[in-house]
């Protein structure tokens, strides 16, 4: 009987470093002998990915209803979770995905302050228990992790997208939610300190790895 994968995900408001340490994660598995597959919500997928594009889109000609915001968000959800996420566990991959549902809580609870009832509702709805195993939620100070996405912006030539236009006082709230998602579920969320050398935040990382798979041996 194929043993099924495991479901890793990255966590943290925007600039705290999550695609580089995702890198960083994968790469610590795939030189273990696992197969790992690397995703990101919302997308991961085609029609997925044409839903961020839509949640992302910035224009302001028509703006976009909190309420379409979550189902738009549990939509491209589903579509990942049947079509990546759910295939790859089933074939005993190990998956790695830039945010997942913690991000709803954390962006559309505590950012747009849905009530959470709601969205505990599309979440057992859309993913019918399906959890991650291992939750790694990177966090630091708002101002901080702004200071590096204007950086990396800046670097890189792009334009802030329709959340990285939200104000602080937004940030603050996602920060928040973030914060009691790891205290309401210690066994599974691991906070690391973003706000420290890049080299400390990977040796942390590889070290919380190592336990676990060591844990799940």
């Amino acid at each position: 009987m194929q043993r099924r994968g495991r479901f890793i995900t990255l966590e943290g408001g925007e600039g705290v470093g999550k695609s580089t340490n995702l890198a960083l994660v994968a790469d610590h598995l795939e030189a273990r002998g696992l197969e790992v597959v690397r995703t990101r919500e919302p997308g991961g997928t085609p029609r997925a990915e044409a839903i961020r594009k839509l949640l992302l889109d910035p224009a302001a000609d028509e703006p976009l209803d909190d309420d379409a915001e979550l189902l738009l968000v549990f939509a491209a959800r589903a579509q990942h979770l049947a079509r990546v996420v759910r295939p790859a566990l089933e074939r005993g991959a190990w998956v790695v995905c830039d945010r997942f549902t913690d991000a709803t809580f954390a962006y559309q609870g505590g950012g747009r302050g849905i009530d959470t009832a709601r969205i505990a509702e599309l979440e057992a709805f859309v993913q019918r228990g399906l959890t991650p195993d291992l939750t790694l939620l990177l966090d630091m100070p708002m101002a901080a992790a702004q200071r590096r996405l204007e950086g990396r912006l800046d670097r890189d030539g792009g334009q802030r997208d329709r959340f990285e236009r939200e104000r602080a006082e937004f940030f603050d709230a996602v920060r928040r939610a973030y914060l009691e998602r790891a205290d309401e579920a210690p066994e599974r969320v691991y906070v690391v300190n973003a706000d420290q050398p890049l080299d400390a935040v990977q040796d942390e990382l590889k070290s919380l790895l190592d336990g676990c798979l060591e844990a799940w041996a």
